[in-house]
């Protein structure tokens, strides 16, 4: 449902907005409180394994594998290392084989990734219901203010008039890149001050509010890849 709501974002020209839907000045969504920390995310991987060429089959090939064949010893047991078992070769065996594959292939695999998690409380000081929030965290590093470190996220919600709700979003990066020197000589711990900026909402009556000095277009590959693959139980994800 979430993937049919976003995924007319990415049809919609530049600039996505049309006058009288963006609001003078502040955006209807309050932040209450914000928070990271470092998290751990169990997500689904697909691989494609490697698999070996099978061997041509010419006639060399066929007269080795009878000639084999006829002088293995029969039963399992007596099968010496390094000569396949003669009762692989049966219906039943091949079948659970096959089956098996199948079932490893429809398995999902999975891999933990290390990374952040990035939460902001808000409230929709609207009387409209908000469907689609874009957010970033920010971190500015104290020491030198021109060096801004920016999260990004899209979130599929849908919070009603007056109400609050928190968000949740995972990302691989931290909360900042380069520290300066100053930073790093300082005794107080404070390297960043942290900030939630609200840069588009999207409400159910197709009315969209965005800030002015933030720029749709930069995000649109990021979006289109964040909506490529069906939404699970995820309220967010990064862009």
């Amino acid at each position: 449902m979430r993937t049919l709501l976003l995924l007319p974002l990415l049809l919609m020209p530049v600039p996505p907005v049309q006058d009288g839907t963006v609001a003078d000045d502040g955006s209807s969504v309050v932040v209450i409180g914000l928070k990271w920390s470092k998290s751990r995310q169990t997500t689904e991987v697909t691989e494609t394994a490697g698999t070996t060429p099978a061997a041509p089959i010419i006639s060399a090939n066929k007269n080795y594998e009878r000639n084999r064949r006829a002088n293995t010893p029969a039963g399992v047991a007596n099968v010496p290392a390094g000569v396949s078992n003669p009762t692989a070769d049966t219906m039943d065996v091949r079948s659970a084989e096959i089956e098996r594959n199948v079932q490893e292939a429809r398995s999902p695999k999975r891999k933990a990734v290390d990374g952040f998690a990035y939460r902001v409380k808000v409230r929709n000081a609207s009387t409209k219901v908000i469907e689609v929030l874009f957010w970033e965290y920010r971190f500015t590093e104290t020491a030198r203010p021109a060096n801004v470190a920016r999260r990004q996220f899209l979130c599929g919600v849908n919070i009603k008039p007056n109400k609050e709700k928190e968000l949740q979003a995972f990302s691989p990066s931290g909360p900042g890149g380069v520290i300066s020197v100053e930073s790093l000589a300082d005794k107080s711990g404070n390297l960043y001050q942290e900030k939630v900026v609200i840069n588009r909402v999207e409400y159910a009556d197709g009315s969209i509010w965005q800030r002015k000095d933030w720029n749709f277009a930069e995000v649109r590959l990021t979006l289109a890849r964040a909506v490529q693959t069906p939404w699970g139980l995820e309220m967010c994800r990064g862009l």
